[in-house]
């Protein structure tokens, strides 16, 4: 006998009849017996996800050296060995051992994605096998078990239902829907997406109310979490835009550090007839001066520094690289449930027969306001409003709590439920009282079939009792024959209704609807008769899970002052919202949140039928996607990308986590979210607070403002270093041994001592300057821009030579003065220094002038800088065992006013520039 079925993974259970998924599994509704069970266990697996390879450790600290800049400072520490410049050598492996234990510290979480998954499997569940309820452990669930469900499981596997008595399952985390199900037994359309497949119960999501039973129809690997598991660990993530510039900035540098080291080395053979091994010591030298030795760690300090700062604002950066790249950021994806919106369901609406009552506050706090007409009323005073609160807080099941320990108001119950208690209470009403003023006498509670629940309440009023209903308003609408007003209670005018909810449910508000009927005081219980009909309609109520009120300020944040699309647009940051829930909830919560057009949306299915390439031309036009599926949100994430954009994607849910991990930049929810989508983003939200973003954002720009002002800084460095090896050569500046043996005016270590005195504390000073005032107000710098543009190049250049002129004039104004060289020398490394300590103020400011107090003073690192380079090169200068080392001599005091009067030149010929540039642009 055949005990194994041959199941697709692909197979539509939700479209098949359960009598034909039975026969397709080989089982029946008494289940499987235990021997079946242990052979398909042996088939199919056990029901768990697979686990990814994982990088060892030893392998991901060798990968922190993988950057084309740190393979020409190891290039550099190797040649500067073999020439037995062991001092040379230690300080430049030095500096790259520093930045790769410091990526490697931030960066040295292994991708815990699939575990995370893991955890959301249940871990016992209640099957039916010979026979017989048993509780089993989840992972050895097979194909064809039956699993029985009550309110608090956890689905252990992907289940075709064919038993829901009031069913509902809470499936935000794997859909986006924003409120518990409810679940039936009847096929669904082939093409339904997930949202909308209302006879499936799926791994990892949560039974919310009643009980239901259905057959295992897929197991690990192949239920839906599992195939996000596999599209996890297929999602490519991508290298910043960074990383992208430094690479080609290194291949760049590498090349014309080479090509001008070989033209070097080749002049000096052939034109000014030195001895090879004495050039391609100098060639050696300038190779070491011209390399930036400090920048990788300058960049890595400046990145880790900007963490800090978000963790200040609660805001966890996993890695580094990321947070430069939120500065970068052209679109901003985000889900909706949890993330833009509170995942809190709030009464917003109130439509009594006469009026229209709007409420304020959002989630389960009871603080709030009732308006009508735009001013604010007592509802206790309003005796039909009043009644109406009354009657959905008596026939309820949910209780709200406040949470002492945290702060917070919790709830018991279903999310809509807890809503009309919500609202009930920002009224003045008392639950406990209400209950104990007209107990409960009997109920029919909510069924996904009738949509409706009903209470008997003992109302105390001549010996009478009340019946109340509230369900769907069709269901309720159907069973009134009558309207309550303030005179009373007339004939029911269904128009009226119609239109009263068709307009509440255009802002988005899910619609529920409350009546009454009363009853003699000997009624006992209720039956199916007595909610058939003779009902009075109360009201109806608008629910919705409301934008966070920061979400709302963080868009124009994000923007500037910008709130609507338009302006979003020309900032430069689109704003697109990805969502699984319908299509009119996703479309208000944008129009509040200034999203979208309110009108234009793309729906899942939709977005299916449309090739890659067609997607890639409609996504610029579309701000709002509903029904989204795991792989839309992917897919949606990569057509953008295709189009040039940078993308962060916000999420908290399973459902989010492959877009995530896909998206340049992905954020994370921290406390409401999922483990699955925290570990497969970059950045997390320690506070949920969307406004983190913008704060990211915010710091992001700073951040690569101050990489462009290091770079700006440091490479005149290197770059006059290099000019003076050069221009030594070209020019015969220098000594000529009666051997031979020709000496630079300034050495390969003194060279060095520069390179590395100027990075660590000069250079490090940038990394805390504080943002400049138009961070925030324009737009981000194009994907594209280069690293090094046209401009920075002709500021490099022109501070390069300015500070070459002005070291070499004073080095051979000291050899013409009766010098020694190791005094020209130790002037000239002066005159270099001092230069580069007053192109620091001018580089605090990239175009803005820098000769005020704020430019001089305004920065505490950057006096700090100066200090201790002050320190260090009197050390430098004057100490003995330095002077030994370095081969240096004291400097007078005539020496030092010309050193200081070439700084202030420096600083003079670079203001002026900065005038002539704002000049031409009218900046």
């Amino acid at each position: 006998m055949k005990t194994d079925p041959d199941i697709e993974p692909e197979t539509s259970w939700h479209s098949m009849p359960v009598q034909e998924v039975f026969q397709h599994l080989q089982t029946s509704e008494n289940g499987l017996d235990s021997s079946q069970a242990r052979q398909r266990l042996d088939s199919f697996g056990p029901n768990k996800l697979p686990r990814a390879r994982k990088q060892g450790p030893f392998k991901r600290f060798l990968l922190q050296f993988h950057n084309v800049l740190i393979y020409v400072l190891l290039a550099a520490t190797i040649v500067t060995a073999l020439l037995q410049q062991w001092v040379d050598s230690a300080v430049i492996f030095a500096v790259c051992l520093v930045n790769a234990l410091i990526g490697f510290i931030q960066e040295g979480k292994a991708e815990k994605s699939m575990e995370s998954l893991q955890g959301m499997l249940a871990p016992v569940a209640t099957v039916l096998r010979d026979g017989q309820k048993k509780t089993v452990p989840a992972e050895e669930l097979v194909p064809g078990d039956v699993v029985v469900l009550s309110s608090g499981d956890k689905v252990p596997a992907d289940l075709r239902l064919f038993q829901a008595r009031d069913l509902q399952i809470e499936e935000a985390a794997l859909t986006g829907e924003s409120v518990p199900v409810g679940k039936d037994i009847y096929e669904a359309d082939p093409e339904a997406g997930l949202g909308d497949r209302s006879c499936m119960a799926f791994s990892g999501t949560m039974v919310a109310y009643g009980q239901g039973a259905g057959v295992v129809a897929a197991t690990g690997a192949h239920t839906q979490i599992g195939r996000i598991s596999a599209m996890l660990a297929q999602v490519q993530t991508l290298t910043t835009p960074l990383l992208k510039k430094i690479t080609r900035f290194g291949h760049f540098l590498t090349a014309a550090i080479l090509v001008t080291a070989l033209a070097t080395f080749a002049f000096g053979i052939l034109v000014r007839q030195l001895m090879p091994s004495e050039m391609f010591m100098a060639a050696v030298g300038l190779a070491v001066s011209a390399i930036p030795a400090g920048l990788p760690a300058i960049m890595t300090i400046t990145l880790a520094i900007g963490v800090q700062r978000m963790a200040r604002r609660n805001a966890i950066i996993r890695k580094l690289p990321a947070l430069e790249t939120l500065g970068a950021v052209t679109t901003i994806c985000s889900d909706k449930t949890g993330t833009l919106t509170k995942n809190q369901m709030t009464v917003q609406s109130v439509q009594v027969s006469e009026d229209l009552y709007l409420i304020t506050g959002t989630g389960y706090n009871p603080m709030g306001e009732f308006r009508l007409q735009d001013q604010n009323i007592d509802p206790l005073q309003h005796s039909l409003l009043a009644e109406t609160l009354r009657a959905v807080l008596l026939c309820n099941e949910a209780h709200i709590y406040y949470q002492e320990n945290e702060g917070v108001y919790r709830l018991e119950g279903a999310s809509t439920e807890g809503a009309l208690v919500a609202a009930a209470m920002k009224a003045g009403l008392d639950q406990k009282q209400e209950n104990a003023d007209r107990p409960r006498i009997d109920a029919i509670p909510f069924s996904s079939d009738k949509k409706f629940m009903a209470t008997l309440h003992d109302y105390h009023q001549d010996g009478g009792r009340r019946i109340i209903l509230k369900g769907a308003p069709e269901r309720v609408l159907e069973r009134c024959s009558h309207q309550a007003n303030s005179n009373g209670q007339k004939e029911l005018d269904p128009d009226f209704w119609h239109n009263s909810g068709e307009t509440i449910a255009s802002r988005g508000q899910r619609l529920l609807a409350v009546a009454f009927k009363d009853v003699p005081g000997d009624k006992k219980g209720l039956d199916e008769e007595d909610t058939s009909e003779g009902f009075t309609l109360l009201g109806l109520f608008g629910i919705i899970d409301p934008p966070r009120e920061e979400a709302v300020k963080a868009a124009a944040k994000l923007i500037g002052r910008c709130v609507s699309v338009r302006d979003c647009q020309s900032a430069g940051i689109n704003v697109k919202m990805i969502t699984g829930d319908h299509a009119l909830t996703a479309v208000s919560i944008a129009d509040e949140l200034g999203i979208g057009d309110g009108r234009t949306f793309l729906a899942g299915k939709d977005l299916e039928k449309m090739s890659d390439e067609e997607l890639e031309k409609k996504v610029p036009g579309v701000d709002v996607y509903a029904r989204t599926s795991p792989e839309h949100k992917l897919r949606l994430v990569q057509a953008l990308q295709a189009g040039g954009n940078i993308v962060a994607m916000t999420g908290d849910g399973v459902n989010d986590a492959p877009a995530l991990k896909r998206a340049d930049v992905g954020v994370a929810m921290g406390k409401g979210g999922t483990e699955a989508a925290r570990e497969a983003s970059d950045v997390v939200l320690a506070d949920d607070n969307f406004a983190s973003i913008a704060n990211a954002v915010e710091e992001g720009r700073t951040i690569y403002d101050n990489l462009k002002k290091a770079i700006l800084f440091i490479l005149p460095t290197n770059g006059g270093q290099a000019l003076v090896v050069m221009a030594s050569i070209v020019l015969g500046i220098g000594l000529l041994g009666e051997g031979g043996e020709y000496t630079l005016p300034i050495s390969p270590p003194q060279i060095l001592w520069i390179n590395m005195i100027i990075a660590v504390t000069l250079a490090l000073a940038l990394a805390f300057e504080p943002p400049e005032g138009n961070v925030m107000s324009r737009p981000p710098r194009p994907p594209d821009e280069p690293l090094i543009s046209g401009f920075l190049i002709w500021r490099v250049a022109s501070v390069s030579v300015l500070l070459v002129i002005g070291t070499l004039w004073h080095y051979q104004y000291m050899l013409s003065g009766g010098a020694s060289h190791e005094l020209a020398s130790t002037t000239a490394i002066n005159t270099l220094v001092v230069g580069q300590v007053f192109y620091l103020i001018n580089s605090r400011f990239i175009h803005e002038p820098a000769w005020s107090i704020r430019g001089f003073l305004g920065s505490r690192a950057v006096l700090i800088s100066i200090a201790v380079l002050a320190v260090l090169q009197i050390g430098f200068t004057y100490l003995p065992f330095m002077q030994y080392i370095f081969q240096t001599e004291p400097v007078c005091l005539e020496s030092w006013i010309r050193i200081v009067l070439f700084g202030i030149i420096v600083f003079l010929a670079v203001e002026l520039e900065k005038a002539f540039f704002r000049s031409r642009t009218g900046d």
